[in-house]
């Protein structure tokens, strides 16, 4: 396994749409890696375009901080439902380091993804777990936290990021 480097924004692969993995097992390494990088950044999850991988998959465990680990990779995930009601937290991204937005998101979503094995899983998260999913589903859209802001804030958010010298 290995420690892979992460990208930063303004990567512009940060802002490209992921291709479907046609081969899961193409990815079996990746997603090692993925999980490996994931701990040491130390990070509750992490999508392959940070990478700088194409593709639509992430890795993510958003309990091992408290000390159980519950990893969960997800290939082609497909949210298929959210909750109508929103919550309003603060989000970090390992691509863009530093920086914490306020973001609104469903407070619950349902997803059907493939994992590792080949299986086709389908389950509903709640809460961190929920608010993560949809955090890393975005960066396989191509987008980062920065594309859910104003154009205010959204300037007052990179602006700073600038001056942290990342």
């Amino acid at each position: 396994m290995a420690v892979l480097p992460i990208l930063r924004w303004p990567d512009p692969r940060l802002a490209t749409r992921c291709e479907p993995v046609h081969d899961v097992a193409e990815v079996s390494q990746l997603v090692r890696d993925m999980f490996e990088t994931m701990y040491d950044a130390p990070g509750r999850g992490l999508a392959a375009p940070q990478v700088g991988v194409l593709k639509r998959l992430f890795v993510m465990d958003c309990t091992w901080k408290e000390g159980e680990k519950t990893p969960i990779a997800m290939i082609n995930p497909v949210i298929m439902a959210v909750e109508r009601r929103y919550e309003v937290m603060e989000e970090g991204c390992l691509s863009i380091p530093g920086i914490l937005t306020p973001i609104s998101r469903p407070v619950a979503v349902t997803v059907q993804w493939t994992a590792p094995s080949g299986e086709i899983h389908m389950n509903d998260f709640d809460g961190f777990e929920a608010r993560c999913i949809q955090h890393e589903f975005d960066h396989l859209q191509g987008m980062v936290t920065f594309d859910h802001l104003s154009p205010e804030d959204r300037a007052r958010a990179e602006t700073a990021y600038e001056e942290a010298g990342a």
